[in-house]
């Protein structure tokens, strides 16, 4: 809604409901209004009414291109009826479960005007009426309260200053008590619904009256700032940053917020630590992520204790073997990191494109076949473990599923109690690995087994806190195998002799695409203007690149944008490319998206009752309108959703570098502009280039790309755990 647009006021019947999301209260209705015939359609968050209910609604009117002119809503008010007459047929319109025409009739003769009072505050009344006994009494004040708990919490929401989109969120998490239990304690939300739940906490708290230096709200906000440290990939943050950040946020006084770390490490909620470097410096965890990194460093340390058994093959023998199943011939480079990995307990294999690394993962796999090892294979999502399963030709799963994560429980069935039954156990895109997530696979491998990780280190970090794969390097504590020869059949490629060039801070070799040359692999289309960058992204997606170079619009050319928000950012280029590449007609309006048959969708978070995970990218293929149902094909497997579960879905056709991490696209857009400043660097440039197979196409500032080149300096994620695994040394063993 425009906030720039006066509010208009309606009133009148609500006369049909013809939609309505159970899961987000999304409604679209038709509302009569005055002495006429004509219905107005009404558009936004309504629950708790029923057709027949008398309505205010307060919003503005807006066009819609396909459906024309219609009312969004902004708040809503059912309007009772106050007269004998108007409470009768109020309530013999069955709008309450339990009262029929006859039941209605009877309760408005014996109170009158009364009636509906009675039914919200007085239900031991209705024993008066003929037919009602204790069971139906409260059978009607439930239906009652039910019926009405839904409007009076968006109600309230509405006069707190909260978005009334939030209600299906509460109701979900507190039931039809939810009004009752966030007066009473509003800062709950805080702790049970994690994002949004502080915002609305400290809204509502602050409305009822709460002071700002109250312990309940102090405490609410040292936890918000926690997990937003969390969410920002550090693992804990200094006490000094926490009280400047709640001085400047939240207007709480340093004292009172120093006082309130204490008496929560004193609770168990967080864990504080004196840095050895900083003395002076207060590192503050919360409970879990101390305990992961903290477990992580020393579950490693005691793996790294345990004595090694020599393997007893040769080069030779490797070099036979690796041939004789691969009909490859190794290099020296990868011969030399096959001949000393069998003698380390876990190691690290590092390297950019076109270095071998999937080859070397090929090559162990055939030479602890013939030992007659047992090898288990996973990496950290679903789109990568698919790919490394495609290119060893060999089972491989998620970490989460090679674990038995249970998604109830939120816990690991493989464990120290439990472990893998593996002699060696190969993660690939292991720098996607989190805190959380190493820590329970370092827990799950046996101490006799081997951990092999292979990651390209120069890509982006973990979305999850922590730097694992660099911190482990940086510790000298495990043996790193640097992979740096590039094939002849990689460098023949623009993309990974780019790519290489960014990685030392060097321009890429620029081709613009409609140079009269040999067709490329890279091309660079200078624009400074950014809707002439979205424009240009819309033509290349629909016409350009598909005639000039053979690629299917939707299932082989991905856009990857730095940002969510702005001009080419993944909201407005998803819905300009959906608009340009999927003209079927709108079928489903969810909240932050409207999707239509044959849209390229990617799903969310981890659903293991699903089987599909985060960053999982499908189509959808079917949509069942009658029951309320759409089907998505992800990777040949069809994956069905109920209307109510497309919050798990967004638009595909744009998504951002962090989620393109683990996976290739055969070509790929990238739009880069200085506005993106806060995201230029050069990490993030490299892991968009490395994800296209075929074709990059970068599109936007030179300067843009300067500053990204430049910016070898990522913000640094703090973590302690290289220096918790540098008290360990490969001597002490």
């Amino acid at each position: 809604m425009n906030p720039s647009l006066p509010l208009t006021a309606l009133e009148g019947k609500l006369e049909q409901i013809t939609y309505f999301n159970k899961e987000t209260l999304y409604t679209i209705a038709k509302l009569k209004t005055g002495n006429t015939d004509n219905l107005v359609t009404v558009v936004g968050f309504m629950g708790g009414v029923s057709p027949g209910e008398a309505l205010r609604i307060k919003g503005t009117w807006e066009t819609h291109p396909k459906y024309g002119q219609q009312f969004r809503i902004k708040s809503y008010d059912v309007t009772l009826p106050a007269s004998v007459e108007g409470i009768r047929d109020y309530l013999q319109s069955g709008i309450i479960k339990g009262i029929g025409p006859m039941m209605a009739s009877r309760m408005v003769k014996r109170f009158g005007a009364d009636t509906l009072n009675v039914i919200e505050n007085c239900p031991e009344k209705l024993l008066e009426v003929e037919g009602i006994g204790k069971t139906k009494a409260t059978s009607i004040s439930n239906a009652w309260k039910n019926h009405h708990a839904i409007r009076s919490l968006m109600q309230f929401l509405q006069e707190a200053g909260v978005k009334t989109s939030y209600s299906s969120i509460l109701l979900k998490e507190y039931g039809m008590d939810a009004l009752k239990i966030i007066q009473s304690n509003p800062y709950c939300l805080a702790n049970d619904i994690p994002g949004i739940g502080f915002y609305a906490a400290d809204t509502i708290a602050l409305s009822l009256g709460k002071l700002e230096n109250e312990p309940e709200r102090v405490r609410a906000c040292i936890i918000h700032l926690m997990q937003q440290s969390t969410n920002d990939g550090h693992v804990f943050a200094y006490m000094d940053q926490l009280t400047a950040r709640c001085k400047n946020l939240f207007q709480i006084d340093s004292e009172t917020t120093e006082e309130a770390i204490e008496d929560l490490s004193a609770s168990g909620d967080l864990i504080i630590e004196n840095k050895a470097e900083l003395p002076d410096k207060k590192a503050v965890y919360l409970k879990t992520l101390h305990h992961a990194e903290a477990g992580l460093a020393n579950r490693l340390k005691a793996f790294l204790s345990v004595p090694v058994v020599p393997q007893g093959i040769d080069s030779e023998q490797i070099s036979n073997e690796v041939l004789k199943k691969l009909a490859i011939k190794l290099s020296q480079e990868q011969l030399n990191v096959l001949e000393k990995l069998f003698f380390y307990r876990a190691v690290i294999i590092t390297g950019g494109p076109g270095t071998g690394k999937t080859t070397l993962i090929r090559s162990i796999n055939a030479v602890f076949e013939a030992l007659g090892k047992q090898i288990s294979l996973a990496a950290p999502t679903g789109r990568a473990a698919r790919r490394l399963a495609e290119l060893t030709h060999r089972d491989a799963k998620t970490i989460h599923r090679l674990l038995g994560y249970n998604f109830k429980d939120n816990l690991f069935d493989k464990n120290q109690d439990n472990p893998l039954d593996a002699d060696a156990v190969i993660i690939d895109e292991a720098s996607m690995v989190d805190t959380y997530l190493m820590f329970h696979l370092l827990n799950a491998i046996p101490m006799t087994s081997m951990l092999i990780m292979v990651g390209d280190v120069f890509q982006l970090p973990s979305v999850g806190p922590g730097n694992v794969l660099d911190d482990m390097i940086k510790s000298g504590v495990i043996p790193v195998f640097y992979l740096k020869k590039i094939f002849r059949q990689a460098r023949e490629s623009s993309i990974v002799l780019n790519a290489h060039r960014v990685l030392k801070g060097e321009f890429p070799l620029l081709k613009h695409i409609n140079e009269p040359t040999d067709l490329s692999e890279f091309y660079f289309i200078e624009q400074n203007n950014p809707e002439k960058v979205l424009s240009t992204i819309v033509e290349l997606c629909t016409r350009a690149v598909p005639e000039r170079f053979g690629f299917n619009p939707v299932n082989e050319i991905q856009v990857l944008t730095p940002m969510h928000k702005g001009v080419v950012g993944t909201i407005n280029l998803n819905q300009m490319l959906q608009k340009a590449l999927n003209p079927t007609p709108v079928i489903i309006n969810a909240i932050n998206n409207s999707f239509k048959l044959g849209d390229k969708v990617m799903h969310l978070k981890n659903n293991y009752q699903k089987e599909v995970f985060n960053g999982d990218i499908g189509t959808i293929i079917s949509i069942d309108g009658k029951k309320e149902e759409l089907s998505v094909d992800f990777y040949g497997r069809t994956v069905s959703y109920d209307f109510t579960e497309t919050g798990e879905l967004s638009l595909a056709y744009a998504i951002s570098v962090h989620k393109s991490q683990g996976s290739e696209y055969p070509a790929v857009i990238i739009p880069l502009m200085t506005h993106h400043y806060a995201l230029l660097q050069r990490n993030l440039l490299y892991t968009a280039i490395t994800r296209g197979e075929k074709l990059v196409i970068v599109i936007g500032m030179k300067k843009a790309l300067d500053i990204a080149l430049k910016n070898d300096k990522p913000r640094r994620r703090l973590s302690m755990l290289a220096d918790r695994l540098s008290t360990y040394r490969l001597s002490d063993k």
